[in-house]
């Protein structure tokens, strides 16, 4: 059997989207998500937070409607990043990379309905 890199994930936004255009006028979305699991004979609960990383126009349109607190599904794969720093400091970083978000609240934030691009609330990569 072959190797897997699939990752799915529903929860909130812990902050709201950071835009950015790469050096070739890519646009990229970052924001993180925070996913509860409850375990233990008491079942307490501990919260997860997840980099995710977004590009293209879905990233254009998590840029425009998504915010803190919204409920989202991502459907993506894990990347592991390196860089060094001066002095040689070696850095890691995992990341989800978004090949699908979906828009699950009904409503935002705010009060307002969920955007709905292309007639549906799922946003293709």
């Amino acid at each position: 059997m072959g190797t897997i890199n699939k990752v799915i994930l529903v929860g909130r936004l812990g902050r709201d989207p950071e835009e950015r255009t790469t050096a070739g006028g890519t646009r990229v979305s970052s924001f993180s998500v925070a996913t509860d699991s409850y375990r233990g004979a008491g079942a307490e609960k501990t919260t997860e937070w997840h980099r995710v990383v977004v590009f293209g126009k879905v990233a254009e349109q998590c840029n425009q409607y998504l915010r803190k607190g919204r409920l989202v599904c991502v459907e993506g794969s894990l990347q592991t990043r390196s860089w060094e720093n001066p002095p040689g400091d070696k850095h890691y970083m995992t990341e989800v990379v978004a090949a699908r978000v979906q828009f699950l609240d009904s409503r935002g934030a705010n009060g307002d309905p969920p955007p709905r691009p292309a007639g549906e609330n799922e946003i293709p990569f």
